[in-house]
């Protein structure tokens, strides 16, 4: 029977700020290595034996960054499900039951997870599957290596002669003294929000502990719609549905939960100071990434972007320097991360909702300076991609090539650009940008005018399904070859 791996890639990683934000968190960020968490957790599962292809299931403003890590891995496969709103986990778990073939075995993974040890990995799936099989709901227990504060903890009955043991109970996390004491019981595993079941046990499950979420998933699926290669969830419905973990709706109820042990390097990588402990580390005890000086400095996580930082003298801190913001803290202090990021979304400022670096499906744009009245912008568009047909109502941009063909629409004609030509797009124009060629096309944009914002968007149609419901595509005027 194969294993269906079911990846949970919402969250928002606010306490990885600023490298993690809003439209690009953590899960979609290349934190260990070259590669996004995403993408060493898909790998992490492809490595399984018997497994059909993963389940994504993700928010709607993530979807075209989900496709692309995805294509960058030729796992074209996958399906990816969208979520119309945050529900927390049982309602996630749910979809995925009912999605997949009846009597599957899921396995429930995070997509923001590392795990070093992948051998042992694999190991404790395989002992959960033949107790999945069985008719249990297997849970995987972190073996504790520390008085951790900020896990949940799973206390197991120990059994003779058994890879998986049954559950006494789910804790909160606890305070410090009482973590100490869990550690030094050894009966306590950490909560790592990984689990695996068939599906006709867990929708039995749902039925018997929280009917009215599987109802409304029930009904989110059934209405649910296919756009490119995205579910669409039903809005209403799904949005009906409680906000629950499935912790609390059904592990901590059911009688088949059984714990699997899992010693492998695991982490949530949810603060910087978790990102210090798993990375490698110099000869003073710092992790240091980028273009660092490091004069007499100690135990410290420092990470650049761009940018040349040096420190002289400090301990136990993290640096971040990315192109729009800088942090420094004190390791022992980053679980407070989420307070800088509150205080942000209070004043409504950018840098908590995305970086100078602004992601789309059909490439990039880098915001490489503005004033009162101009906005400069270094954009880089994937062959094949098309930006939408739209105009402005304020602003008048001038292209630049610097490499690649550019396709333009301007107007009631099309023109083909190459490098070091120029074009310029009158306010009120409708336009559109296309690459036609083998190779990445870049170019720069100069927009000036008296609104620069990027709401200033009347888009008539678009590949990507962005077009607006109440601009009708006649208004595009039929281009001319030239």
């Amino acid at each position: 029977m194969n294993i269906v791996p079911v990846i949970l890639a919402g969250g928002s990683g606010s306490r990885l700020w600023p490298l993690s934000r809003k439209l690009r968190p953590k899960q979609f960020l290349k934190l260990t290595n070259q590669r996004s968490m995403l993408q060493n957790t898909l790998l992490r599962v492809k490595s399984l034996s018997d497994v059909s292809a993963p389940i994504i299931i993700c928010n709607e403003e993530h979807r075209f960054t989900v496709a692309d890590q995805l294509d960058e891995m030729n796992m074209a496969n996958c399906q990816i499900i969208l979520e119309p709103a945050a529900r927390d986990t049982a309602p996630a778990v749910a979809i995925a039951s009912l999605y997949a073939q009846k009597d599957s075995i899921l396995l429930l993974l995070a997509a923001d997870h590392e795990i070093l040890d992948e051998n042992k990995f694999n190991q404790a799936v395989m002992d959960a599957k033949k107790s999945v099989v069985d008719g249990n709901i297997l849970t995987f227990g972190i073996v504790p290596t520390s008085a951790h504060t900020g896990y949940g903890y799973i206390k197991l009955q120990q059994e003779s002669n058994t890879k998986t043991y049954k559950v006494e109970k789910f804790v909160e996390k606890p305070d410090s003294l009482t973590a100490q004491k869990y550690l030094d019981s050894g009966d306590y595993h950490w909560n790592s929000g990984m689990f695996m079941f068939k599906t006709n046990t867990m929708v039995n499950q749902l039925k018997l502990y929280q009917p009215s979420l599987l109802k409304s998933c029930e009904n989110a699926l059934l209405h649910s719609t296919v756009d490119l290669d995205f579910i669409r969830l039903h809005p209403s419905s799904f949005e009906s549905s409680p906000s629950i973990s499935i912790d609390y709706a059904i592990m901590e109820k059911s009688n088949l939960v059984r714990i699997v042990p899992l010693d492998a390097g695991w982490s949530d990588v949810g603060c910087w100071n978790s990102l210090w402990e798993i990375s490698k580390k110099d000869q003073d005890n710092n992790v240091c990434l980028g273009d660092i000086l490091a004069v007499n400095s100690t135990n410290s996580y420092i990470r650049a972007n761009k940018k040349l930082v040096a420190t002289l003298g400090i301990d136990n801190l993290v640096v971040i320097e990315t192109d729009d913001a800088i942090l420094v803290a004190d390791k022992s202090k980053v679980q407070n991360i989420k307070k800088i990021v509150s205080t942000l979304n209070e004043k409504q400022r950018c840098e908590i909702q995305d970086h100078r670096q602004v992601f789309r499906p059909w490439g990039y744009y880098d915001s490489i300076d503005s004033g009162a009245r101009f906005q400069v912008k270094r954009i880089v568009v994937k062959p094949g991609a098309k930006l939408s047909v739209q105009m402005h109502h304020h602003r008048a941009e001038h292209w630049i090539v610097v490499k690649g063909t550019a396709k333009v629409l301007c107007g009631n004609s099309t023109q083909l650009l190459s490098e070091n030509e120029s074009t310029y797009i009158p306010i009120g124009d409708i336009h559109s940008l296309e690459n036609p060629g083998k190779i990445n096309l870049e170019l720069i944009e100069v927009q000036s005018g008296s609104y620069l914002g990027e709401d200033d968007i009347v888009r008539f149609e678009d590949m990507y399904g962005r077009s607006e419901p109440n601009v009708s595509p006649s208004k595009v005027l039929e281009p001319e070859e030239g």
